[in-house]
């Protein structure tokens, strides 16, 4: 064989075809540190984006209402539905707002006199020798005095906050209007033989994610009134902010109820060991009715998610944008289940049984 002749594979190696390689790797590395460094402006778009996909069937259901003649358009709608959500705001905040705050004050007023009342009981507790007690004493004193401060030097940081929020709902306002254009747009990179089942895929995933705010509206709304009313029922102090406290926690799931019944726990000790124990009962039994009876019913009918599912949801969620990264986790991993079940999930092939030998005959 001849030292010139070409290879038996039949493939050419173009020198430019490594230079554009390395070109391409070199452009995915340079946009992965870029959307890095502006990480939290894409998880602000990416959760406005989400909320916009959530209201759109709230939003086509009212551009569905007829009167007369007359029916709303996409922006008429929208302006309805936030004159909604702000009435129903401002009855919460008119309603339910003055005994929060009033139990609010007495907290701040009461909380350097309450913390040693808490640490004494915890003296009559068994084992709380290995506690210690000072300790948590002079840090209960510290958070006391230094409360002001604190809440002074944390104006700018609830100050970005609040402008987050505000850009996050102007941004869903814009996706509402035009995210028709931007999402066929993003249709039309992929091929067109392609395109018609990826937008019968989005198009379940919106109705599941969209039954998953409601349903999750609706838990939120029986924590609340429920914990309320168990709360004035047991006499535990600040009943009513914590019933707040536990109905807008539970927006994130599993987690946010822990962290809202432990607080009510250490509220509840100030006064009695019997309100800690009329709050575990209470919780117990609401935990129990509420993944064996309310959950299935409300919640994975729709949503129709495993709860190992949602726990790594959570998890990872929370770990890359903390408490917004957990509150939309469930939803996100909604979309992903629909897109893998299309597109990854290989369905075992149904095999007809075989015949009997008296049908072949």
């Amino acid at each position: 064989m001849s030292a010139n002749a070409a290879p038996s594979s039949g493939t050419v190696n173009r020198p430019g075809s490594h230079h554009g390689d390395i070109l391409f790797a070199a452009g995915v590395l340079l946009a992965l540190f870029a959307a890095w460094q502006v990480r939290r402006e894409l998880v602000i778009i990416y959760v406005s984006a989400l909320f916009a996909v959530v209201l759109m069937p709230v939003l086509r259901s009212i551009m569905k209402l007829h009167i007369g003649k007359w029916s709303p358009g996409r922006g008429t709608a929208i302006f309805i539905l936030f004159v909604v959500i702000g009435v129903c705001l401002l009855t919460f905040a008119l309603v339910a707002m003055p005994p929060v705050i009033y139990d609010l004050r007495e907290f701040a007023k009461e909380m350097p006199t309450r913390g040693p009342q808490l640490l004494a009981r915890i003296r009559r507790l068994p084992f709380s020798d290995r506690i210690d007690v000072a300790s948590l004493n002079a840090k209960l004193q510290d958070i006391a005095s230094n409360f002001a401060a604190y809440i002074f030097y944390s104006i700018s940081d609830w100050a970005q906050t609040l402008f987050n929020a505000i850009i996050g709902v102007i941004l869903t306002v814009y996706f509402m209007l035009e995210g028709d254009k931007a999402y066929f747009w993003l249709l039309s990179l992929f091929p067109v033989d392609k395109r018609q089942r990826l937008d019968s895929t989005m198009a379940r995933a919106e109705v599941r994610m969209g039954k998953w705010l409601v349903g999750q509206g609706t838990l939120m709304l029986i924590l609340g009134v429920s914990s309320t009313i168990v709360f004035l029922v047991l006499h535990v102090r600040y009943a009513y902010a914590l019933g707040v406290l536990m109905g807008l926690f539970n927006i994130v799931p599993i987690v946010g109820a822990l962290i809202s019944v432990t607080l009510v726990v250490l509220v509840a000790a100030i006064d009695s060991w019997g309100r800690v124990a009329g709050v575990l009962i209470f919780y117990v039994i609401y935990a129990q009715i509420e993944t064996s009876y309310l959950t299935p019913r409300i919640m994975q009918t729709s949503v129709d998610l495993a709860g190992l599912a949602v726990i790594i949801a959570l998890l990872l969620g929370s770990a890359v944008a903390g408490v917004v990264g957990a509150m939309v986790s469930i939803p996100t991993a909604v979309l992903i289940a629909v897109l893998l079940n299309e597109y990854a999930v290989q369905p075992e092939p149904i095999i007809a049984p075989p015949k009997p030998l008296t049908e072949i005959h």
